[in-house]
C-alpha cells in the first residue's frame, strides 16, 4: 500500500495507523512487577487480545489501514543486518553484563524472526536462556524469572514512543527508562520496514544520542491543523523537550508554524494532554475541567527573518479559547465543551476509565470504551457516532483508543 504520510489534524479522516496487539509482555505482568513496568494491574491477556482485535476490526471495516508493530518488527528482523542493528543497541554490558553477553547475542541472532520479535517485546528471563553460565556473576545472582531484558507492555500504547506531526515523525525520548526501548523499536521500524524505509521524515529523535533530562511522549502531542501543534507539559513531557521539538519543526517544509506549549498540573490525572482533552470536531471538545481549567498556554514560533524561537505567553486566556483561535475557524465561545462524567463521583470514575481518550476516525466518529456510559451518551447527544469496545481488560493499562493508536496518515479538517 502506498500513501502519503502525514497527520494534519486530530479529527480529520484517519487513513493509516499503527497499533500493538497485546503480547508476551502482558503475559509476564504479575502483581509484584506490574507497577515497576508501569501497569496498574495484571490483565487477562487472551481477552485483551480479542478486544484489541475487535478494536482493529472497527478501523479496518471503515477502510483504515492498520499496521501492527508486532508484525512490522518481525519483517524488520528477517534481515540479518537489521536485526544486528537492533541487537547491537539493546544487548550492551550495562544490561547483560560482560561474561555471557556474546552467548546471549549469538542465541538471539539465530532465532527465527517471529520468536525474536516476541522476546524483544516480551523480555528475556534467565529461564528463557538455552544455556547455563556457571562462572558468570550476573547469571548466578539471578533467579529463573528475573529479567535480563525487561518486557515493554506499554508498547500497547503506540501514541507515545513516536508521533507524526504534519509531514514527519518524532522519535520520543520517554520519561521512564522502562519505556525507552519502545522508541528504539519504532526507530528500527521507520528505518527498515518496507512500508516506511526512505519515506519517513524524522523531525527529531535519535536513540543513539544521550538525551539527558529531555522527555516527551506522544500522548502530549496534538497537531490540530492550521500548522499548529499542541504539546502538553505535565508528568511526562518537559519544557526542554518542547523547545527542542519546536526548533526542529517550526518553519520547516511540511512542518509546523506554531507550537502551543500547554502547562498542566504534574499529577496522574494529567499524565498526558490526551487524557484530559480530545477534539471531536473543530467546534466540539471533550474536556476534564479539573485539569483543563488550570492549563497555561505559551506559543513558540519563528518570526519572519529570524532563526531563534520566540515565546509568547497567553495571559488570562483559557486553554479552549487559545486552541480555537489558533485553528482559525471559530472563537472559543463557539466551541461546545463536553465534560467527562456527570456528578463528581461519576466524573472521577470516567476520567480514570479514559472517557476523554477516544480515537477519532473522522469528524464526530470515534471509538470509545463501553464502560464510559455517561460520556458516550452525551457525545451521542451532540451528534457523535460512538463505536464501543470492551474496556474490561484493555482499560487496565490506563489508556484508551487515543493512547493505543499512532496515526500515520490523517486528513486535515475540511
Amino acid at each position: 500500500m502506498s500513501e502519503k504520510f502525514g497527520v494534519n489534524s486530530e479529527c480529520g479522516k484517519l487513513r493509516s495507523v499503527m497499533v500493538c496487539r497485546p503480547n508476551l509482555a502482558h503475559s509476564r505482568l504479575t502483581p509484584s512487577n506490574c507497577h515497576q513496568l508501569l501497569f496498574d494491574d495484571v490483565i487477562w491477556v487472551e481477552k485483551a487480545q480479542r478486544d484489541h482485535d475487535n478494536f482493529v476490526k472497527i478501523m479496518t471495516d471503515r477502510g483504515i489501514h492498520v499496521i501492527d508493530a508486532n508484525d512490522a518488527l518481525k519483517q524488520v528482523l528477517e534481515n540479518k543486518e537489521h536485526r544486528n542493528w537492533i541487537l547491537d543497541r539493546l544487548l550492551v554490558p550495562q544490561n547483560i553484563g560482560t561474561h555471557m553477553l556474546n552467548d546471549v547475542y549469538a542465541w538471539l541472532n539465530e532465532l527465527p524472526a517471529p520468536a525474536l520479535s516476541t522476546y524483544l517485546f516480551g523480555g528475556i528471563t534467565k529461564g528463557d536462556l538455552p544455556f547455563k553460565s556457571n562462572i558468570d556473576l550476573m547469571f548466578n545472582y539471578m533467579c529463573e524469572d528475573d529479567f535480563l531484558i525487561p518486557p515493554i507492555p506499554n508498547a500497547l500504547f503506540q501514541r507515545d514512543p513516536s508521533c507524526w506531526i504534519y509531514g514527519g515523525v518524532n522519535l520520543n525520548p520517554m520519561y521512564w527508562n522502562a519505556r525507552r526501548p519502545e522508541t528504539l523499536i519504532m526507530r528500527a521500524i521507520y528505518k527498515f520496514h518496507s512500508y516506511f524505509a526512505g519515506k519517513a521524515k524524522i523531525w527529531w529523535g535519535d536513540t543513539d544520542e544521550n538525551t539527558g533530562s529531555l522527555s516527551i511522549e506522544g500522548g502530549d502531542v496534538m497537531p490540530i491543523g492550521n500548522g499548529v501543534v499542541l504539546i502538553g507539559m505535565g508528568e511526562r513531557t518537559n519544557p526542554q523537550a518542547v523547545s527542542q521539538l519546536a526548533k526542529s519543526i517550526c518553519g520547516k517544509e511540511n512542518g509546523a508554524t506554531r507550537v502551543i506549549a500547554c502547562q498542566m498540573p504534574k499529577s496522574r490525572a494529567a499524565m498526558h494532554l490526551d487524557t484530559v482533552f480530545s477534539m471531536l470536531d473543530y467546534d466540539l471538545f471533550s474536556v476534564f475541567p479539573e485539569v483543563v481549567d488550570q492549563i497555561k498556554c505559551y506559543s513558540l514560533y519563528i518570526k519572519n527573518g529570524e532563526e531563534e524561537i520566540t515565546i509568547e505567553e497567553h495571559k488570562d486566556q483559557h486553554f479552549v479559547d487559545v486552541v480555537a483561535e489558533a485553528m482559525g475557524k471559530i472563537s472559543g465561545s463557539q466551541v461546545t465543551r463536553i465534560q467527562t462524567g456527570g456528578d463528581s463521583f461519576q466524573a472521577q470514575r470516567e476520567q480514570w476509565d479514559d472517557a476523554n481518550n477516544v480515537i477519532m476516525l473522522d469528524r464526530r466518529i470515534c471509538i470509545a470504551y463501553d464502560r464510559d456510559i455517561y460520556t458516550n451518551n452525551i457525545m451521542r447527544d451532540h451528534g457523535v457516532e460512538v463505536l464501543e469496545v470492551d474496556a474490561g481488560e484493555l482499560g487496565r493499562g490506563r489508556g484508551g483508543g487515543h493512547c493505543m493508536t499512532c496515526p500515520i496518515s490523517r486528513d486535515a479538517i475540511n
